[in-house]
């Protein structure tokens, strides 16, 4: 299941990236509004969205949707996961670890106060 809602987000990403860069700017007609008599290209009114704009808000929200299912997924996997095997590796390293005792106070430094 994570395998496939992966896919669909790679892919959204990439039909973002691509319908952005096809996309014409706002400010694309900057210059051409200066003199050539394009009144209202600078900021002005631009009308009602194309498919190319729709297509765009379509992907982004599968990429944000398919980003929080990946993030849910991964926080409550019920396999093992890496920081768990790691956190039994170190306990289960712990308890066979030897133990050291701590080394004897010099002869006469039971005199010194602490």
């Amino acid at each position: 299941m994570e395998k496939l809602v992966l896919v669909i987000h790679v892919l959204a990403a990439l039909g973002v990236i691509g319908l952005v860069l096809l996309q014409h700017g706002k400010g694309a007609d900057m210059g051409a509004s200066f003199g050539s008599g394009a009144s209202g290209s600078l900021f002005g009114v631009s009308g009602s969205a194309n498919f190319m704009s729709k297509a765009t808000a379509v992907f982004v929200m599968i990429f944000f949707t398919t980003s929080l299912t990946l993030a849910y997924m991964s926080s409550h996997r019920t396999s093992g996961s890496v920081i768990k095997a790691n956190a039994a590796t170190v306990v289960n390293s712990a308890k066979s670890a030897p133990v050291v005792a701590a080394p004897k106070a010099p002869a006469g430094s039971e005199d010194i106060p602490k």
